[in-house]
């Protein structure tokens, strides 16, 4: 049976009234919420409600019905706190920086502050400069040393079972050449070695600290120029060879620095007095704060070098601060048997400037005047400092203000030259053995030398014989 025009437009409005709530039931990609739902739910808290004027508050009945619907899946409890690892390492050095009081109350004597800032090409170092309490005995330098000393005894070992084998097979000619004395390094808390120093990339990451330095890397540094790399374990390939990694050239590096850009205003500190010590003895290295320091106008410390004087020790050609002889050798017992050497001549003893030594009285290098004075702000000269910069160590610089003055050093790591860098160059080769019999080389002779030889040590043989025939019939005639 065909529909009926009244059936046939019922069916199309059921049909659009069915794809109205499909569409209505459509949920959001924000919300998650549908437009069916949310005006079911608005209706039912109109019809519960029954506000006055419901048609100018709809909007605001809306929104709460938006609202109530998503409190299911909002939480109220906050965000758990995550400790990032710098955090936890700056709680656990916490009691660095906390000065504990000892037995009789009084604070225990350890000083730490920042030394400065070297620059690297993949990262750089922060330097912390420390000085233990005295009397504290530093464990891991001696379990370090300790180490070493069993490691070079057990290469000498192998070496010399090595030498004995080697010995047996082929005996080689004895080498007269004695290799060079090693200068000792300087113990800690005295010289190159007398401040700690501890470096870190950055901030709350873990401290690590640096070995000390020895007068053989000293030396070294002194020769080669070398960016730091960020990473203490990267070795340093240069000429002349370098004693170490960078962990050791770093130290090395901080050390020179210091010894030539550490500078304090003058009568900040004073020495210490002891008993049968000369005044101007140049050995002195214990000084101490002056209490009657009034401190140095900003405008005398800006204008003048000599206001200013070098608080750390100078460090000798020898690669340590106080010179030790080499030539002197420990009183043993002399063999009588044993040929004895000649000595050689005595050296002349290494001297460096002495503590608390003016700046004026530095050298240029290079025509380079070696210091730079200046004063921070000329606008309010009542808030100005006294600013010291060094020309030989770009990066270091010593401010001072009243009683107050600190350094610090910002750069590379790197000495100015006013030229450019030439490597040095290698010394010339050693002389070969003295020529000899032994090891002369000689031509093969020839069948012809050789028949000859041969003939003239026969004639020889025959010769000596007749005379020795002759002497024997002249003594049995004496004797008849």
């Amino acid at each position: 049976m065909m529909e009926s025009p009244e059936e046939m437009l019922n069916n199309q409005k059921e049909q659009a009234a069915r794809s109205l709530k499909a569409f209505m039931l459509t949920n959001s990609t924000k919300s998650n919420l549908n437009l069916y739902d949310h005006l079911a739910r608005l209706l039912t808290k109109v019809m519960e409600e029954r506000p006055e004027n419901v048609v100018d508050v709809i909007e605001d009945l809306s929104r709460e019905v938006k609202r109530a619907g998503l409190q299911n899946t909002q939480s109220t409890l906050r965000d758990i706190h995550v400790t990032t690892p710098p955090q936890v390492t700056a709680e656990q050095q916490k009691v660095l920086f906390s000065h504990k009081g000892g037995e009789d109350g009084t604070q225990e004597e350890q000083h730490c502050r920042f030394w400065g800032k070297i620059l690297g090409t993949e990262n750089s170092y922060l330097v912390a400069e420390v000085e233990f309490r005295e009397g504290e005995e530093d464990e891991e330098d001696a379990l370090d040393e300790a180490g070493e000393d069993e490691e070079r005894e057990a290469e000498d070992s192998r070496g010399d079972e090595e030498e004995a084998r080697t010995a047996e097979i082929i005996s080689f000619p004895k080498s007269t050449y004695k290799p060079p004395p090693v200068v000792p390094k300087e113990n800690n808390g005295t010289g190159a070695n007398k401040f700690t120093y501890f470096v870190c990339r950055e901030p709350g990451l873990p401290w690590v600290r640096l070995p000390p330095v020895t007068p053989a890397q000293v030396t070294v540094a002194r020769k080669i120029r070398k960016f730091f790399t960020g990473r203490l374990d990267a070795p340093i390939v240069s000429y002349p060879p370098f004693p170490g990694n960078e962990a050791n050239y770093l130290r090395a590096q901080i050390a020179r620095i210091s010894a030539s850009t550490q500078a304090s205003p003058l009568g900040f500190y004073q020495f210490v007095e002891e008993e049968g010590e000369e005044e101007e003895d140049s050995s002195r290295i214990s000084f101490e704060e002056n209490p009657d320091f009034e401190g140095i106008p900003v405008s005398e410390l800006a204008n003048s070098l000599s206001n200013w004087v070098h608080h750390v020790q100078y460090i000798l050609p020898q690669g340590r601060c106080t010179w030790i002889n080499l030539a002197e050798k420990p009183e043993e017992e002399e063999d009588p048997e044993e040929e004895k050497e000649e000595e050689p001549d005595e050296p002349e003893p290494e001297v460096g400037p002495p503590l608390l030594t003016p700046l004026s009285e530095d050298a240029e290098i290079n025509n380079t005047p070696p210091w730079s004075c200046k004063v921070s702000s000329s606008i309010i000269s009542k808030f100005a400092i006294a600013v010291l910069c060094s020309n030989l160590w770009p990066g270091a610089y010593a401010f001072a203000c009243g009683k107050t003055f600190e350094n610090i050093y910002i750069g590379w790591g790197s000495k100015f030259l006013a030229e450019g860098y030439n490597p040095p160059v290698p010394p010339p080769p050693q002389s070969e053995y003295p020529s000899g019999p032994d090891i002369t080389e000689a031509a093969d002779p020839s069948l012809e030398e050789e028949q000859a030889l041969k003939a003239a040590l026969e004639e020889q043989r025959e010769s000596q014989e007749e005379m020795e025939d002759a002497e024997g019939d002249e003594d049995e005639e004496d004797d008849d």
